[in-house]
């Protein structure tokens, strides 16, 4: 599943929010790493950034630390591999940490920013609750998108499939 683009680029509340952002060359390589096996790091992050600063919005929460942090949650360009060989924890505990470091060489992070990125993974991994609405806010939204983007595809073979095998059944039946 590709989140479309033109629906976040045509929020120019939204896009004011994370503008400065897009020109850094370290995020924008995001759009190089397959990130849920059918999208980029990258398109995910924009995903997952855009939803969860529609809902602070409906919630009258801070969309400007939602909208950035959402779009910084996975700012790391290391592979599971590359993570394991740190041995510094699993996946899920030690890719937070890489993005708030790497989200803070390219912009300062307010503490409810450094939380929603380092507690994006608390239902995964040990990181401790979030702090803030704002923090459960992404989490969720990240969790919602990984399995948009993971099963989309899978429904649209599946689909695929049943067609195909109805118009062989079909064939022999006629």
């Amino acid at each position: 599943m590709e989140f479309v683009q033109s629906i976040w680029e045509q929020d120019l509340e939204y896009v004011a929010l994370i503008n400065d952002l897009l020109e850094n060359e370290d995020l924008l390589k995001l759009e190089t790493i397959t990130h849920h096996h059918y999208t980029t790091r990258l398109t995910h992050s924009l995903f997952v950034s855009y939803v969860s600063y529609r809902i602070a919005k409906k919630m009258n929460l801070n969309v400007r630390a939602v909208a950035r942090a959402g779009l910084l949650h996975d700012f790391f360009h290391e592979g599971r591999e590359e993570i394991a060989a740190m041995e510094m924890g699993s996946h899920n505990c030690v890719h937070p940490k890489i993005a708030v470091e790497n989200a803070a060489k390219i912009t300062p992070l307010s503490e409810l920013e450094k939380d929603i990125i380092l507690k994006h993974m608390f239902l995964c991994s040990k990181v401790g609750l979030p702090r803030y609405k704002e923090s459960m806010i992404v989490t969720c939204v990240d969790k919602y998108c990984a399995i948009s983007e993971v099963s989309q595809p899978l429904r649209e073979k599946t689909k695929a499939k049943m067609a195909n095998l109805i118009s062989r059944i079909r064939l022999v039946h006629a």
